[in-house]
């Protein structure tokens, strides 16, 4: 028996991205210095564990979006890990456009990266390698220092922000 809205058939972009939405991910902003020394920095989904020795992780740019070139350029960089109460800060950082930095705290990490104040948790890396990825460029970045408070992660699903529910224990 098919499933219901089952597509075997080649699909369009569209769709392909309505389908990879129902995919919760964490929201995170990364950012780096541009060639100015201007901060720059994007929100992305596209964040993931790689490797634990060395400490190495990943995200993805779209290779139109502005801060692409700053990124690849090779600076120190930083991945910033949103709370349940920074969408604010991440629709910031998800447009084209405007100076995403006025009226925001921010200070240059132990290895120069911009870190946004305030995060969930913040990575400090450095530049491992960079692929391409069709559209967009994979990013993969080693680990050279952290910061974590408590708190609950902005959690990004089909289209909106969602908040993480509690699953009851059974003993």
């Amino acid at each position: 028996m098919p499933t219901p809205n089952c597509h075997s058939a080649p699909f369009d972009g569209r769709l392909f991205r309505r389908v990879l939405g129902l995919f919760p991910t964490g929201v995170t902003i990364v950012t780096t210095w541009d060639a100015d020394g201007r901060p720059v920095g994007a929100t992305v989904s596209s964040f993931n564990t790689v490797s634990l020795d060395p400490p190495l992780v990943l995200f993805s740019l779209a290779k139109n979006m502005a801060c692409c070139e700053a990124f690849a350029a090779g600076g120190p960089l930083a991945i910033h890990v949103l709370g349940d109460t920074q969408e604010d800060l991440s629709n910031r950082f998800a447009r084209g456009g405007g100076d995403k930095w006025a009226d925001l705290a921010y200070a240059a990490g132990q290895h120069g990266a911009p870190l946004i104040e305030g995060t969930l948790a913040t990575f400090e890396c450095r530049p491992y390698a960079q692929y391409p990825g069709g559209d967009h460029t994979i990013f993969v970045a080693e680990v050279s220092q952290l910061r974590f408070r408590d708190g609950e992660p902005l959690v990004f699903c089909a289209g909106g922000y969602r908040q993480l529910a509690e699953r009851e224990v059974c003993a």
